[in-house]
């Protein structure tokens, strides 16, 4: 019973925070949602942003938890400094993954293009023509005229140019001319 009287700010502090938590993640739920209906992105899309989203609340909950409870500032930057640079040794080679999630959020956001979409990208002497067939987070995944199915790193989306060729309408099923 001690132990309950002692610790008693920071188990109010912990409440106060879970509830947070709690509320954080349900209006960020909220406001992506309501954005991506007015910008008509598809729910899997919104998904896994809302999901990226909930993963760096929890991160920094966890941190501010450690901080409640009495761990120095100090010692959990040397910790998470010593952390990131193993992680940053271990995945150099892995650049490209977080380099592609960071591009499909940033498509999220921006979206230049929608499924459906049929787009022209300039990849030096090669131009891929294609329909969007789905965005993910890691790739764009295209259908050209032949019926070839193209996947397309979406971190290339911002080192090469993109002409978006026709929007579809409500009738169209095939690319036209």
């Amino acid at each position: 019973m001690d132990f309950f009287n002692h610790y008693l700010k920071e188990e109010i502090s912990t409440g106060i925070l879970l509830m947070l938590v709690i509320l954080m993640r349900i209006i960020v739920s909220k406001l992506v949602r309501k954005y991506a209906k007015t910008s008509q992105i598809i729910e899997r899309r919104t998904n896994l942003v809302i999901k990226y989203i909930h993963i760096l609340i929890t991160i920094l909950a966890l941190i501010t938890l450690i901080l409640i409870w009495g761990v120095q500032a100090k010692d959990i930057f040397i910790t998470l400094s010593s952390i990131a640079t193993v992680i940053g040794v271990a995945m150099f080679a892995q650049w490209s993954i977080l380099s592609n999630i960071s591009s499909g959020i940033i498509l999220f956001f921006s979206f230049p293009f929608k499924i459906g979409d049929i787009i022209l990208i300039h990849d030096k002497d090669f131009l891929e023509e294609g329909e969007i067939e789905d965005i993910g987070a890691f790739h764009v995944t295209l259908r050209s005229k032949e019926g070839e199915v193209i996947i397309y790193p979406n971190n290339l989306f911002f080192q090469k140019g993109i002409s978006i060729m026709k929007k579809p309408s409500i009738n169209d099923n095939e690319f036209t001319d």
